[in-house]
C-alpha cells in the first residue's frame, strides 16, 4: 500500500507585531541563495476565521512546490475585532516583508513574486494586486470577489438562512477567548450569523455602502482594475452558494475589456471550496492554476514596456 506523502515543512515567522502580538507567516520550500519564484497565499474565512496553517489545500501546495515555488502562507488579523482598513494593512506589511527579507532568508527572487488566495483571501489578493508595490507578477483567485458591496454581502443570505439560525449571543460567544486548556470556539459561527442577518459588511468594515458607498472605492478591486493589472487566473464553480460565480465572471469580463491577460476556469456544478467536485477534477484545476503562475513568473519573461508590472503574455 502506498504511504501518503509527508506534509512539507512549514516554518513560522512573525512578519509584524501589533500591540505585542505576532502576526505570522508560514514559509514552505525556502532555499537560501536559490532565487526562486514565490507565491504569497492568503487563506479564506470571510475575514472572520481561517488560518495560514491549514491553507492552501495540500494538492495545490504540492503543485506549487513541484514547480519550485517558495510558498508564503500569511495570517492577518480577523474581523470583527479588526476592521477591513487594518486587515489590508497586514497584507501590505506581509508583502513588504517578503520583498525585504525573502531574498536573503528564503531564497526568493523579489522580481518573481505572485499572490493568490481563496474566497476572502482571494478578495484580499485582488485588492493587493492594485494596491501594493511592487505589484504582483501574477495573481490567482479561487472563488474570489472583486466587489465588496454586492447585495449578496449586504443582505441576508437565503442559502445560509436555510440552516439553523444563530443568535447574537451564540455569535458573540464564538469570539470569546477559551478558558485555559479548552478548545477555541468556532469563529465560523459568527460568520454564519453575519450572513444570515445581512450584517457581514457592517461587522467587517463598520460602513454601509447604501449610505457611504464612496468609502468602499479603494476596497473594491473591480473599481480599480487597470491595463497594468497583473496577469490573472480566476477559478470558480457555477454552483457556489457562498460567493456567487458571477463575481469571477464579472472580473473576467472587465479584465478582457482592459486587455489584461487572464484565464477564467469555470467549473460546472462545483460549489465553494470545490464542494461536489471529484478529487481528480479539483486537483487538475489546481494544477492548471499552478502552471499559469509558473509561466507568469518565469525568469526568462522580458517585461512589456507598455505594462512593465505585468510581464509579457505567453
Amino acid at each position: 500500500m502506498t504511504q501518503p506523502a509527508a506534509a512539507p515543512a512549514r516554518d513560522a515567522h512573525a512578519y509584524k507585531r501589533v500591540d505585542g502580538r505576532a502576526i505570522e507567516a508560514d514559509v514552505i520550500g525556502a532555499s537560501p541563495g536559490a532565487g526562486k519564484p514565490c507565491v504569497v497565499w492568503i487563506h479564506g474565512g470571510g475575514l472572520i476565521f481561517g488560518s495560514r496553517t491549514i491553507s492552501p489545500r495540500a494538492a495545490f501546495l504540492q503543485a506549487l512546490l513541484e514547480r519550485d515555488f517558495v510558498v508564503v502562507s500569511i495570517d492577518h488579523r480577523l474581523a470583527p475585532e479588526t476592521k477591513l482598513a487594518h486587515i489590508v494593512e497586514d497584507v501590505r506589511d506581509a508583502w513588504r516583508w517578503v520583498h525585504e527579507v525573502g531574498p536573503g532568508r528564503f531564497g526568493i527572487d523579489p522580481a518573481r513574486v505572485a499572490i493568490a488566495g481563496a474566497s476572502a483571501g482571494a478578495y484580499l489578493a485582488l485588492w493587493a494586486s492594485h494596491s501594493v508595490a511592487p505589484r504582483p507578477r501574477a495573481l490567482a483567485t479561487f472563488w474570489g470577489f472583486g466587489d465588496i458591496t454586492g447585495p449578496w454581502e449586504a443582505e441576508p443570505s437565503a442559502h445560509y438562512r436555510q440552516m439553523d439560525l444563530v443568535t447574537r449571543e451564540q455569535a458573540d460567544a464564538s469570539l470569546a477567548p477559551p478558558p485555559p486548556g479548552a478548545a477555541a470556539p468556532d469563529r465560523s459561527t459568527f460568520y454564519l450569523y453575519c450572513r444570515q442577518q445581512g450584517k457581514w459588511l457592517e461587522e467587517v468594515t463598520a460602513h454601509d455602502p447604501r449610505t457611504d458607498d464612496s468609502w468602499f472605492d479603494p476596497y473594491c478591486p473591480i473599481r480599480n482594475l487597470g491595463a497594468d493589472f497583473p496577469p490573472a487566473v480566476l477559478l470558480h464553480g457555477t454552483a457556489d452558494t457562498d460567493v456567487p460565480h458571477q463575481e469571477s465572471a464579472n472580473l473576467a469580463a472587465r479584465l478582457a475589456e482592459l486587455g489584461v491577460e487572464h484565464r477564467f476556469i469555470s467549473l460546472e456544478g462545483v460549489g465553494h471550496g470545490f464542494a461536489g467536485a471529484q478529487v481528480e477534477d479539483a486537483e487538475a484545476a489546481e494544477a492548471r492554476v499552478a502552471a499559469f503562475l509558473e509561466a507568469k513568473t518565469d525568469a526568462t519573461i522580458v517585461s512589456n514596456p507598455l505594462h512593465p508590472r505585468s510581464g509579457t503574455p505567453r
